[in-house]
């Protein structure tokens, strides 16, 4: 679980209202004002040359690491390798006082601030200033953090920067931006007039020219980087590309990606040392490189991590995360935030600083989907997190859930047809499980819980697996634990659409979790366990198909279960041969149907009117399996079906399996802001193909005594007369 250090700052963040409303409005613009500016572009084929370039580039980074200072101290500059963040900070210490330098001025970057230069050289009488407003604002704010990689004070709003400026000047500031503005510059500009160093980072390296981009939105760069007689760049060696065509693709993505811009308001290449220019007479200014590994090469040679290095710090992930948008940047604790923060920090700090941040990702998947560098992010996060568990093992909570339980199915199975008896005194014989007790209360806060079936849906399938003459195909129903146990009904909607369309339904009794759990978990062990008893089980009903109503599941069995047994050659062609037969149950419907619907129409009654339906893009179903288009079309199809699009349809909904009992804090307010758009659709009903989300949205909307319903898309085919009328009962 996660530190109470680390609980503290997301109470911290989720009470700051002013540090949500600006991260929240930033989000919804960045959204539009995206697509906007990379209309008429192709985005998936710009992603796929940035990422060749920089997956190429890891791979060789000495080689190009001596290209670029041959290039470098050609033109009469300095090239420094440093290891470490120890040997970058005391070379740079030895520059300035080679040169007497008592003042720097640095424009924005992430790689000092990696290697915490700033206080390494205050502590031996330097003082180095942030030029960038954002920065210079947070400076003047001991103890504050940026909230943002790429706008770090986002959070701050006019007024409080109109008192720290007042504190800084002694006397009354008002809080005008023009006017603000205008005194930052007026007390800047002295800085770069004496300043004796200036320290840029960069976002492209040359090999081939040792040329160094800077991209910016602010001249300070620029006056950082010629107006002080020595220039210290400060370059990571993921910044590093082969030649200077290679910048065009990053060029093109970077702002758009990061502040949604066509292009930033500077571009500055520099190649080699540039005239000094301060009133001393003809000259040349010095140009001293720091080439940064800190863990670098040693991710590069990891095979797994690697791709991480292809990160071009646009800070998009962050942009679109449902999660990063209510704590910030304030919460991971390090210098680089979000998901793919918290990977960079278990190479340039170290796995047990990445502990926590890595815990926040709820795996939605949207950073991956809109990465200009085609980083699987959320995958690298579950691969760090295996890393974690493996070096620090599972929490006790964790290890006697899926060691003790889940790994056991017989075991979970008796557990839950115990709890389905007992659980009188919390349903108080409703469906919904409204309040919890004592410490479990957060759990039903927001939201309701499923009781438990009375029956589940593996004890009810001897009534609806009939003989099918001459089927058109034999399914194994692969249903999940929620289906099985929680909404037995949707199992039943799923016999009933198939069966009507030719199709013979089997429920291969051994079948155990997904092992999802695990996965999310980092529990390999587990997860490899499971795998193997659900294909046994699986390939014993001799299917022509395996088809799972939860994309979670589906992802599973076609995803994970390959990857899980890789190495295991018997096992691994096992694991291949049933990926190749798994269907979501609303594909399989599609495709059975020719795309038409028609056997799953039902007769629309005389003076029927038709059902408003809005439809919730589970987040497995449409960034993993690529469905959401086929479910739509699939419910258009219906004749008693009027769909209506929400608001941001495909916005996580909070659930995230277990996340939702490990961040309840969390996940409450983005199911809040779900439910507001379900609302303001007008909807009568709500349609999703996962049972997860599923379970949060009747959850939530039961607790607001909402009159919407939520259904499983096989629940809408299978019975359209009876979701007219109110309620949210199973």
């Amino acid at each position: 679980m996660a530190g109470k250090e680390f609980k503290q700052r997301i109470r911290q963040a989720l009470n700051n209202a002013s540090l949500r409303g600006a991260l929240g409005r930033f989000a919804d613009s960045y959204v539009v004002s995206r697509e906007e500016v990379y209309a008429g572009r192709d985005f998936e084929s710009l992603r796929q040359r940035i990422a060749a370039i920089k997956a190429d580039a890891a791979g060789r980074y000495e080689e190009l690491a001596d290209r670029f200072s041959r290039a470098v101290e050609a033109r009469g500059g300095k090239v420094f390798r440093a290891k470490d963040a120890a040997a970058a900070r005391e070379y740079i210490y030895q520059v300035a006082k080679e040169h007497g330098v008592t003042e720097i001025v640095k424009s924005k970057s992430f790689a000092s601030e990696e290697i915490h230069l700033n206080e390494f050289l205050q502590e031996r009488g330097i003082n180095p200033y942030e030029t960038d407003l954002a920065e210079w604002i947070l400076q003047l704010m001991p103890g504050e953090r940026p909230s943002h990689m790429v706008m770090p004070a986002i959070h701050l709003p006019k007024e409080e920067v109109a008192r720290v400026f007042s504190r800084y000047l002694g006397e009354p500031v008002e809080p005008d931006i023009k006017n603000m503005v205008r005194i930052a510059r007026r007390e800047l500009r002295k800085k770069f007039l004496t300043a004796g160093m200036g320290i840029s980072g960069a976002n492209i390296a040359v090999a081939e020219t040792g040329t160094i981009v800077l991209c910016t939105n602010e001249g300070n760069a620029r006056l950082t980087t010629t107006v002080p007689p020595v220039h210290v760049a400060i370059v990571g060696y993921e910044k590093l590309v082969p030649s200077i065509k290679d910048i065009v693709p990053i060029l093109e993505a970077l702002p758009r990606s990061g502040t949604a811009q066509p292009i930033t308001s500077y571009v500055t290449m520099i190649t080699g040392p540039v005239p000094a220019w301060r009133g001393e007479g003809e000259g040349i200014k010095e140009l001293h490189v720091v080439l940064l590994d800190n863990g670098r090469t040693r991710m590069a040679a990891d095979p797994v991590f690697k791709e991480a290095l292809q990160c071009i710090r646009c800070a998009s992930c962050t942009n679109v995360c449902p999660v990063f948008q209510l704590v910030s940047g304030q919460v991971y604790g390090y210098i680089y935030n979000g998901g793919i923060g918290s990977v960079l920090t278990a190479f340039f700090n170290s796995l047990e600083d990445a502990v926590d941040p890595q815990s926040l990702c709820i795996g939605c998947r949207r950073c991956a989907e809109v990465c200009p560098a085609k980083i699987n992010i959320p995958d690298l996060v579950l691969k760090l997190r295996e890393r974690v568990v493996t070096k620090q093992g599972l929490s006790s909570g964790y290890r006697i859930a899926l060691h003790g339980i889940v790994a056991k199915p017989k075991l979970m199975h008796t557990l839950l047809r115990a709890a389905s008896r007992l659980q009188g005194p919390v349903t108080h014989g409703q469906p919904m499980i409204r309040h919890l007790p004592l410490f479990f209360s957060n759990l039903t806060s927001g939201r309701s819980l499923p009781a438990i079936a009375k029956e589940p849906l593996r004890d009810r399938v001897k009534r609806l697996e009939g003989r099918t003459d001459r089927p058109r195909l034999k399914a194994a129903f692969y249903s999940g634990c929620v289906i099985d146990f929680a909404y037995p009904e949707i199992g039943e909607a799923v016999y009933k659409v198939l069966g009507r369309e030719g199709v013979q339904v089997t429920f291969p009794q051994g079948q155990a979790c997904c092992g999802a759990p695990a996965v999310y978990a980092g529990d390999r062990e587990t997860a490899v366990k499971l795998a193997k008893q659900n294909i046994t089980a699986l390939e014993e009903a001799r299917a022509d198909v395996v088809v799972t109503a939860c994309p979670t599941c589906a992802v599973a069995l076609k995803k994970d279960f390959p990857e899980l047994l890789a190495g295991e050659p018997a096992w691994e062609e096992r694991a291949r041969a049933l990926a190749k037969k798994v269907k979501d149950f609303t594909e399989l419907v599609h495709e059975l149907t020719g795309g038409q619907g028609k056997k799953v129409k039902q007769a629309k009654k005389s003076g029927s009117r038709a059902v408003k339906v809005t439809y919730h893009d589970s987040c497995h179903f449409k960034r993993h399996l690529g469905l959401d288009q086929v479910a739509r079309q699939v419910l258009k199809e219906q004749p008693g079906v009027e769909l209506v699009e929400m608001q941001e349809s495909d916005r996580c909904c909070g659930f995230g399996g277990s996340y939702s009992i490990k961040y309840p804090e969390i996940s409450a307010p983005i199911l809040e802001r779900k439910l507001k758009n379900i609302t303001e659709s007008g909807a009568e009903v709500v349609a999703a193909d996962c049972p997860g989300c599923v379970l949060q949205l009747r959850g939530g909307l039961d607790q607001k005594g909402s009159s919407i319903k939520v259904k499983h898309t096989a629940e809408v085919l299978a019975a359209l007369e009876n979701l007219q009328g109110g309620g949210n009962s199973k």
